[in-house]
Protein backbone atom coordinates (compact mmCIF):
# COMPACT_ATOMS: atom_id res chain seq x y z
CA UNK A 1 0.00 0.00 0.00
CA UNK A 2 1.29 3.33 -0.49
CA UNK A 3 0.16 6.64 1.21
CA UNK A 4 0.31 10.37 0.64
CA UNK A 5 -0.76 13.31 2.52
CA UNK A 6 -4.25 14.45 2.24
CA UNK A 7 -3.80 18.21 1.64
CA UNK A 8 -3.00 20.67 4.20
CA UNK A 9 -4.32 18.00 7.01
CA UNK A 10 -1.34 16.53 7.22
CA UNK A 11 -2.71 13.26 8.11
CA UNK A 12 -1.22 10.26 5.95
CA UNK A 13 -3.91 8.20 4.44
CA UNK A 14 -3.48 5.26 2.37
CA UNK A 15 -4.34 5.71 -1.71
CA UNK A 16 -6.96 3.60 -1.59
CA UNK A 17 -9.90 4.65 1.10
CA UNK A 18 -12.92 1.73 1.85
CA UNK A 19 -16.00 3.69 1.74
CA UNK A 20 -18.53 1.84 3.63
CA UNK A 21 -21.75 3.25 2.09
CA UNK A 22 -22.63 2.32 -2.19
CA UNK A 23 -24.22 -0.66 -3.26
CA UNK A 24 -22.99 -3.19 -0.99
CA UNK A 25 -22.43 -1.09 2.64
CA UNK A 26 -20.17 -4.01 3.20
CA UNK A 27 -22.00 -6.23 1.89
CA UNK A 28 -25.16 -5.81 4.15
CA UNK A 29 -27.03 -5.04 1.27
CA UNK A 30 -26.40 -8.55 0.19
CA UNK A 31 -26.89 -10.37 2.86
CA UNK A 32 -23.61 -10.22 4.92
CA UNK A 33 -24.25 -10.38 8.73
CA UNK A 34 -22.48 -7.42 10.83
CA UNK A 35 -19.97 -9.78 12.03
CA UNK A 36 -18.99 -10.65 8.37
CA UNK A 37 -19.10 -6.76 7.48
CA UNK A 38 -17.07 -5.88 10.71
CA UNK A 39 -14.22 -8.65 9.38
CA UNK A 40 -14.62 -7.18 5.72
CA UNK A 41 -13.28 -3.38 7.02
CA UNK A 42 -10.20 -5.20 9.07
CA UNK A 43 -8.98 -6.87 6.48
CA UNK A 44 -9.34 -3.91 4.71
CA UNK A 45 -7.21 -2.49 7.50
CA UNK A 46 -4.90 -5.41 7.34
CA UNK A 47 -4.13 -4.98 3.67
CA UNK A 48 -2.92 -1.49 4.81
CA UNK A 49 -5.92 0.48 3.58
CA UNK A 50 -6.38 3.35 6.90
CA UNK A 51 -8.77 5.88 5.45
CA UNK A 52 -12.65 4.48 6.43
CA UNK A 53 -15.48 6.82 4.94
CA UNK A 54 -19.08 5.87 6.33
CA UNK A 55 -22.30 8.19 6.86
CA UNK A 56 -25.60 8.08 9.27
CA UNK A 57 -27.28 7.08 5.89
CA UNK A 58 -25.22 4.24 5.22
CA UNK A 59 -26.02 2.04 8.68
CA UNK A 60 -22.35 1.54 8.66
CA UNK A 61 -21.07 3.47 11.53
CA UNK A 62 -21.54 0.27 14.20
CA UNK A 63 -19.98 -1.79 12.17
CA UNK A 64 -16.39 0.75 11.56
CA UNK A 65 -16.57 0.92 15.33
CA UNK A 66 -16.51 -2.23 16.22
CA UNK A 67 -13.80 -3.05 13.68
CA UNK A 68 -11.35 -0.24 14.71
CA UNK A 69 -12.39 -0.74 18.55
CA UNK A 70 -9.55 -2.61 19.71
CA UNK A 71 -6.80 -0.35 17.43
CA UNK A 72 -4.86 2.60 17.94
CA UNK A 73 -7.37 5.33 17.15
CA UNK A 74 -4.37 7.38 15.65
CA UNK A 75 -3.94 4.31 13.12
CA UNK A 76 -6.80 5.13 11.56
CA UNK A 77 -8.60 7.75 9.85
CA UNK A 78 -12.39 8.02 10.10
CA UNK A 79 -14.26 10.00 7.89
CA UNK A 80 -18.15 10.18 8.19
CA UNK A 81 -20.99 12.80 6.69
CA UNK A 82 -24.26 14.85 7.51
CA UNK A 83 -26.97 15.31 5.26
CA UNK A 84 -27.48 19.39 5.50
CA UNK A 85 -31.16 18.44 3.89
CA UNK A 86 -33.31 15.74 4.35
CA UNK A 87 -35.44 15.43 1.57
CA UNK A 88 -36.68 19.48 1.17
CA UNK A 89 -36.04 20.20 4.95
CA UNK A 90 -32.82 22.38 5.43
CA UNK A 91 -31.37 20.76 9.24
CA UNK A 92 -30.22 23.18 11.65
CA UNK A 93 -26.72 23.31 13.24
CA UNK A 94 -28.44 21.51 16.78
CA UNK A 95 -29.09 19.07 14.31
CA UNK A 96 -26.12 18.98 13.17
CA UNK A 97 -24.31 18.24 16.54
CA UNK A 98 -26.94 15.77 17.55
CA UNK A 99 -25.89 13.82 14.60
CA UNK A 100 -22.66 14.42 15.38
CA UNK A 101 -23.35 12.94 18.94
CA UNK A 102 -24.77 10.28 17.94
CA UNK A 103 -21.65 9.25 15.10
CA UNK A 104 -19.77 8.91 17.89
CA UNK A 105 -21.51 6.72 19.92
CA UNK A 106 -22.33 4.63 16.63
CA UNK A 107 -18.62 4.63 15.81
CA UNK A 108 -17.30 4.40 19.94
CA UNK A 109 -14.96 7.25 19.67
CA UNK A 110 -14.35 10.32 20.72
CA UNK A 111 -13.93 12.11 18.04
CA UNK A 112 -14.00 11.64 13.94
CA UNK A 113 -11.06 12.72 11.75
CA UNK A 114 -13.02 13.98 8.66
CA UNK A 115 -16.58 14.90 9.34
CA UNK A 116 -17.98 15.83 6.29
CA UNK A 117 -21.74 17.49 4.82
CA UNK A 118 -22.99 15.19 2.46
CA UNK A 119 -24.11 15.46 -1.12
CA UNK A 120 -24.18 19.11 -1.51
CA UNK A 121 -26.30 20.32 -4.65
CA UNK A 122 -25.91 23.34 -6.39
CA UNK A 123 -28.20 25.93 -4.64
CA UNK A 124 -27.30 24.21 -1.27
CA UNK A 125 -24.50 26.04 -0.92
CA UNK A 126 -25.01 29.13 1.07
CA UNK A 127 -27.21 26.22 3.67
CA UNK A 128 -24.27 24.47 3.78
CA UNK A 129 -21.57 27.54 4.93
CA UNK A 130 -24.51 28.14 7.53
CA UNK A 131 -23.60 24.82 9.14
CA UNK A 132 -19.92 25.69 9.68
CA UNK A 133 -19.63 27.87 12.56
CA UNK A 134 -21.40 24.21 14.64
CA UNK A 135 -18.83 22.43 12.83
CA UNK A 136 -15.97 24.76 13.86
CA UNK A 137 -17.11 24.76 17.45
CA UNK A 138 -16.95 21.06 17.58
CA UNK A 139 -13.61 21.46 16.24
CA UNK A 140 -12.43 23.45 18.91
CA UNK A 141 -13.94 20.69 21.51
CA UNK A 142 -11.95 18.04 19.60
CA UNK A 143 -14.71 15.89 18.50
CA UNK A 144 -13.55 16.55 14.68
CA UNK A 145 -10.27 17.35 13.50
CA UNK A 146 -11.30 18.84 9.97
CA UNK A 147 -14.36 20.01 7.79
CA UNK A 148 -15.25 18.19 4.62
CA UNK A 149 -17.92 18.97 2.19
CA UNK A 150 -19.03 16.27 -0.67
CA UNK A 151 -20.84 17.30 -3.83
CA UNK A 152 -23.98 15.37 -5.56
CA UNK A 153 -21.89 13.73 -8.40
CA UNK A 154 -24.38 13.63 -11.31
CA UNK A 155 -26.18 16.75 -9.85
CA UNK A 156 -23.09 18.84 -10.22
CA UNK A 157 -20.92 17.79 -12.96
CA UNK A 158 -19.25 20.90 -13.29
CA UNK A 159 -18.04 20.48 -9.66
CA UNK A 160 -19.44 23.70 -8.75
CA UNK A 161 -20.09 23.43 -5.40
CA UNK A 162 -16.51 22.14 -4.79
CA UNK A 163 -14.88 24.86 -6.62
CA UNK A 164 -16.73 27.38 -4.37
CA UNK A 165 -15.52 25.22 -1.77
CA UNK A 166 -11.94 25.30 -2.40
CA UNK A 167 -11.96 28.67 -2.82
CA UNK A 168 -13.31 29.30 0.64
CA UNK A 169 -10.53 28.14 2.59
CA UNK A 170 -13.17 26.79 5.13
CA UNK A 171 -12.93 23.37 4.13
CA UNK A 172 -10.02 20.99 4.34
CA UNK A 173 -11.12 18.09 2.55
CA UNK A 174 -13.42 17.76 -0.73
CA UNK A 175 -15.04 14.33 -2.10
CA UNK A 176 -15.91 14.66 -5.47
CA UNK A 177 -16.83 12.40 -8.43
CA UNK A 178 -14.06 11.74 -11.26
CA UNK A 179 -13.77 8.55 -13.29
CA UNK A 180 -12.11 7.74 -16.93
CA UNK A 181 -15.04 9.38 -18.42
CA UNK A 182 -15.99 11.91 -16.33
CA UNK A 183 -12.42 13.81 -15.70
CA UNK A 184 -13.86 17.27 -15.68
CA UNK A 185 -12.54 17.46 -12.44
CA UNK A 186 -8.80 17.82 -13.51
CA UNK A 187 -9.56 20.81 -15.27
CA UNK A 188 -11.71 22.01 -13.45
CA UNK A 189 -11.35 21.66 -9.21
CA UNK A 190 -8.33 20.25 -9.06
CA UNK A 191 -6.13 22.72 -9.73
CA UNK A 192 -7.56 24.79 -7.44
CA UNK A 193 -7.87 22.49 -4.61
CA UNK A 194 -4.13 21.39 -5.69
CA UNK A 195 -2.97 25.59 -5.03
CA UNK A 196 -5.22 25.52 -1.66
CA UNK A 197 -4.02 22.70 -0.34
CA UNK A 198 -7.39 20.99 -0.08
CA UNK A 199 -7.72 16.83 0.70
CA UNK A 200 -9.56 14.78 -2.13
CA UNK A 201 -11.13 11.78 -1.70
CA UNK A 202 -12.57 10.44 -5.16
CA UNK A 203 -15.78 8.96 -5.34
CA UNK A 204 -17.20 7.00 -8.42
CA UNK A 205 -13.97 5.96 -10.32
CA UNK A 206 -15.44 2.69 -10.70
CA UNK A 207 -18.91 1.81 -10.81
CA UNK A 208 -21.08 -0.60 -12.61
CA UNK A 209 -20.67 0.83 -16.20
CA UNK A 210 -17.08 -0.46 -16.41
CA UNK A 211 -18.75 -3.92 -15.14
CA UNK A 212 -21.13 -4.45 -17.49
CA UNK A 213 -20.22 -4.03 -21.73
CA UNK A 214 -23.49 -4.01 -22.67
CA UNK A 215 -24.15 -0.52 -20.94
CA UNK A 216 -20.60 0.77 -21.61
CA UNK A 217 -21.33 0.03 -25.31
CA UNK A 218 -24.73 1.93 -25.41
CA UNK A 219 -23.56 4.66 -23.34
CA UNK A 220 -20.82 4.92 -26.15
CA UNK A 221 -23.14 5.07 -29.02
CA UNK A 222 -25.46 7.46 -27.52
CA UNK A 223 -22.51 9.68 -27.65
CA UNK A 224 -21.58 8.65 -30.84
CA UNK A 225 -25.23 10.01 -31.89
CA UNK A 226 -24.87 13.29 -30.17
CA UNK A 227 -21.63 13.96 -32.17
CA UNK A 228 -19.19 13.80 -29.17
CA UNK A 229 -17.05 11.03 -30.09
CA UNK A 230 -15.80 9.18 -33.10
CA UNK A 231 -18.21 7.54 -35.09
CA UNK A 232 -16.02 4.75 -35.24
CA UNK A 233 -16.94 3.79 -31.74
CA UNK A 234 -20.52 2.53 -32.50
CA UNK A 235 -19.18 -0.37 -34.39
CA UNK A 236 -17.42 -1.58 -31.04
CA UNK A 237 -19.02 -3.93 -28.49
CA UNK A 238 -16.02 -3.20 -26.54
CA UNK A 239 -14.64 0.25 -26.75
CA UNK A 240 -12.31 0.58 -24.51
CA UNK A 241 -10.95 -2.71 -24.22
CA UNK A 242 -8.01 -0.92 -26.05
CA UNK A 243 -6.69 -0.54 -22.22
CA UNK A 244 -6.21 -4.12 -21.42
CA UNK A 245 -3.42 -5.78 -23.10
CA UNK A 246 0.00 -7.18 -21.92
CA UNK A 247 1.87 -4.24 -20.46
CA UNK A 248 -1.69 -2.55 -19.48
CA UNK A 249 -4.35 -3.16 -17.39
CA UNK A 250 -5.49 -6.72 -16.67
CA UNK A 251 -9.26 -5.43 -16.73
CA UNK A 252 -11.06 -2.56 -17.86
CA UNK A 253 -12.26 -1.89 -13.88
CA UNK A 254 -8.45 -2.54 -13.08
CA UNK A 255 -7.91 0.30 -15.61
CA UNK A 256 -10.44 2.75 -14.12
CA UNK A 257 -9.13 2.22 -10.61
CA UNK A 258 -5.58 2.80 -12.03
CA UNK A 259 -6.51 5.85 -13.93
CA UNK A 260 -7.78 7.74 -11.08
CA UNK A 261 -5.10 7.02 -8.50
CA UNK A 262 -2.38 8.42 -10.72
CA UNK A 263 -4.29 11.61 -12.38
CA UNK A 264 -2.83 14.30 -10.59
CA UNK A 265 -4.87 16.17 -7.83
CA UNK A 266 -6.00 13.30 -6.56
CA UNK A 267 -5.15 11.77 -3.15
CA UNK A 268 -7.51 8.84 -2.33
CA UNK A 269 -9.76 6.91 -4.42
CA UNK A 270 -12.34 5.82 -2.44
CA UNK A 271 -14.10 2.12 -3.15
CA UNK A 272 -16.81 0.26 -1.66
CA UNK A 273 -16.95 -3.51 -1.35
CA UNK A 274 -19.03 -6.42 -0.19
CA UNK A 275 -16.55 -9.41 -0.31
CA UNK A 276 -12.94 -10.28 0.27
CA UNK A 277 -11.95 -11.23 -3.13
CA UNK A 278 -12.97 -8.03 -4.56
CA UNK A 279 -11.61 -5.88 -2.10
CA UNK A 280 -8.15 -7.60 -2.22
CA UNK A 281 -8.62 -7.21 -5.76
CA UNK A 282 -9.49 -3.45 -5.28
CA UNK A 283 -6.35 -3.10 -3.46
CA UNK A 284 -3.75 -4.64 -5.93
CA UNK A 285 -5.43 -2.81 -8.76
CA UNK A 286 -5.04 0.90 -6.54
CA UNK A 287 -1.23 -0.55 -6.48
CA UNK A 288 -0.07 -0.63 -9.59
CA UNK A 289 1.19 1.58 -11.83
CA UNK A 290 -0.24 4.47 -14.17
CA UNK A 291 -1.69 3.60 -17.61
CA UNK A 292 1.02 3.79 -20.25
CA UNK A 293 1.34 6.73 -21.59
CA UNK A 294 0.22 5.62 -25.57
CA UNK A 295 -3.17 4.17 -24.06
CA UNK A 296 -3.87 7.40 -21.67
CA UNK A 297 -3.17 9.72 -25.14
CA UNK A 298 -5.90 7.72 -26.66
CA UNK A 299 -8.19 7.54 -24.26
CA UNK A 300 -8.01 11.36 -24.35
CA UNK A 301 -8.01 11.59 -27.65
CA UNK A 302 -11.26 9.60 -27.66
CA UNK A 303 -13.32 11.00 -24.31
CA UNK A 304 -11.65 13.95 -23.57
CA UNK A 305 -14.51 15.80 -23.49
CA UNK A 306 -16.95 13.34 -22.26
CA UNK A 307 -18.39 13.98 -19.11
CA UNK A 308 -21.37 12.42 -17.07
CA UNK A 309 -20.59 8.86 -17.42
CA UNK A 310 -20.36 6.45 -14.59
CA UNK A 311 -22.19 8.53 -11.93
CA UNK A 312 -25.48 6.58 -12.00
CA UNK A 313 -26.67 3.21 -11.79
CA UNK A 314 -27.29 1.35 -14.94
CA UNK A 315 -30.35 -0.17 -14.89
CA UNK A 316 -30.40 -4.20 -14.51
CA UNK A 317 -30.29 -6.74 -17.42
CA UNK A 318 -34.24 -7.32 -15.91
CA UNK A 319 -35.53 -3.81 -15.69
CA UNK A 320 -33.86 -3.24 -19.47
CA UNK A 321 -35.68 -6.73 -20.75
Amino acid sequence: MEYTTLGRTGLRVSVAGLGCGGFSRLGISTGKTPAEAVALVRLGIDCGINLIDTAAQYGTEEIVGQAIRDLPRDSVVVATKFMPRVGDVAQTREQLVAGLEASLRLLGTDHVDIFQLHGVAPGQYDHAMSLVPAMQKARDQGKIRFLGITESGAGDQTHGVLRQAAADGVWDVVMVAFNMLHRTASDTLFPHTSAKGVGTLVMHAVRSIFARPDFLAASIRDLVASGQVPAELAASDAPLDFLVHPGGAASLTEAAYRFARHSAGVDVVLFGTGSAEHLRANVAALSQPALPAADLARLFALFGKVSGLGLESPPSPAAKA
